[in-house]
């Protein structure tokens, strides 16, 4: 069997026709004859080409509402025919079954129509049916038959066409077959988790738009990212992100989406190591950067504010690796983009998943996004003393933080600004003795601050050893059997809970 295949006949049905026209007036300079339907039919004529309907092929019309058009066993017969094997010869001559040696077809827009809110009628219709049952068919019978299954694949197409005329390498066909069962599984996929609607009875996840990261987490790890991060960002300076940059950038995401006031976060493996809300962004990454200004080297930097001038003169003075921020004065930029390699993000408005899930074992892990920010409403003070307006509310500002902190952890915070957090540690003791030495060691005065755990006390030793410090409130889940135990303690020595 010849590993290179002249192209023939080619069927062409698409809905997107953008780029088309180049491919089309290549195939027919090639001496390619053309099968179509409906509007491409049309788009192929306007072009000044002879194309043949599929309806003429087939001796059936276009029927229940365009449901049915190239179902038929002289289209898909064309296709699956393995031109080595004798007996399927015989039998499309049998039939007068003509060879189709390309197939170019697209899917309807299911996961535009969803995303629409389109009511479910007109979603249900765009579930393809003629169009994957082509994709598959043309892509299982790639020794023969070369298969392009979307828009993406007209450039790759054309560069072939152009390098060596209608001919094409098994490697070509086999790698456009596989681009191909891309595109029918992504389809699938989409359309599952449509009529699934959150019940989560089986994991189907897909991503296009592989990137290849420098690395992983390690240098000799090989680490990609699947997904289109252009709607969420634009990097208008610096370097290639890397594995350990998107993981610190997802939790920065993640962390300024807690906060409504004017606030700026300094992140270093994932947690924050300076955090400050403010009047201005100026005055907000002062107050972040005087939390851990040792931590900040190297770190991820992100605002919900615009960065003037003034605030990137004070951040450029540090060395960090990335900044976010939703826009920036011109004047900032300038200065922001002296360092060759620093990574300046845009962000843009998005809705991020509302789901997580993590490789894990032999299977996976989904769990629901936490999304619930805590007000006021949702606090219960259960002890005598109850807490100031003031205490309140920098209870909820440390709470906003150690939710996004990695467990266990503690944070110690003071007027709206992150005083120091202790994090990730085997025991609640330790992280709350790591956030009081790094506090002290920054010359801060835990008088009157708030202490924030992200789970229950069942001993009072944290509130004993912070209440030394000066803490005056304290917030946590609860939820112990022996949360008596510390409410007693806290009642005691007029610590609010």
């Amino acid at each position: 069997m010849s590993d290179s295949k002249r192209i023939k006949t080619a069927l062409v049905s698409v809905y997107h026709k953008e780029g088309l026209e180049e491919i089309i007036t290549k195939l027919h300079e090639e001496g390619v004859e053309f099968l179509s339907t409906g509007g491409t039919r049309q788009f192929i004529e306007s072009l000044g080409y002879s194309c043949k309907a599929v309806e003429d092929l087939t001796s059936y019309p276009s029927i229940l509402g365009g449901r049915v058009k190239t179902l038929h066993p002289k289209v898909f017969g064309g296709i699956l025919c393995r031109r080595g094997l004798e007996q399927d010869i015989q039998q499309i001559e049998k039939y007068e079954i003509p060879e189709i040696d390309l197939v170019i077809v697209d899917l309807y827009p299911f996961e535009a129509t969803v995303a629409s809110g389109a009511p479910e009628a007109e979603i249900i219709e765009k579930i393809d049916i003629g169009g994957i049952s082509l994709i598959r068919a043309a892509a299982k019978n790639y020794n023969d038959v070369i298969i392009v299954a979307s828009q993406t694949q007209y450039k790759p197409l054309l560069d072939m066409l152009m390098e060596h005329g209608a001919t094409s390498s098994l490697e070509e066909r086999r790698w456009m077959a596989k681009e191909a069962f891309a595109v029918s599984s992504h389809y699938d996929s989409a359309i599952f988790n449509y009529f699934d609607a959150n019940e989560g009875s089986a994991f189907r996840c897909s991503e296009n738009d592989q990137k290849a990261l420098r690395y992983g987490e390690n240098p000799h790890q090989k680490g990609y990212f699947y997904g289109n991060l252009d709607t969420i960002f634009d990097q208008i300076h610096g370097k290639e992100i890397s594995y350990n940059n998107l993981l610190d950038i997802n939790a920065a995401v993640d962390l300024i989406d807690e906060f409504e006031d004017v606030t700026f976060a300094i992140l270093k493996h994932n947690n924050a190591c300076g955090l400050a809300s403010r009047p201005t962004a100026l005055q907000a990454w002062k107050d972040a950067l005087a939390g851990d200004p040792v931590s900040a080297f190297g770190g991820v930097l992100i605002t919900n504010a615009v960065i003037d001038k003034e605030t990137a003169e004070e951040i450029n003075k540090i060395f960090f690796e990335v900044v976010i921020a939703p826009d920036y004065d011109v004047d900032a930029l300038e200065i922001l983009g002296q360092k060759k390699s620093r990574i300046i993000l845009v962000r843009k408005e998005h809705k991020l998943p509302k789901k997580q899930f993590r490789s894990l074992l032999n299977g996976v892990l989904v769990q629901e996004k936490d999304l619930n920010i805590e007000t006021t409403a949702d606090l219960k003070t259960v002890t005598d003393k109850t807490p100031t307006p003031e205490e309140v509310e920098d209870m909820l500002f440390a709470n906003k933080i150690v939710k996004n902190s990695k467990s266990n952890a503690i944070v110690l915070a003071k007027g709206k600004q992150l005083l120091a957090s202790g994090v990730g540690q085997t025991s609640r003791v330790d992280a709350l003795k790591q956030a009081i030495e790094k506090a002290k060691s920054f010359g801060f005065s835990l008088e009157g601050a708030v202490m924030a755990s992200d789970a229950f006390f069942p001993f009072p030793d944290c509130v004993e050893i912070a209440d030394k410090e000066g803490v005056s409130a304290v917030i946590q889940p609860g939820g112990s059997v022996k949360d008596q135990l510390t409410f007693d303690y806290c009642n005691e020595h007029g610590v609010a809970w």
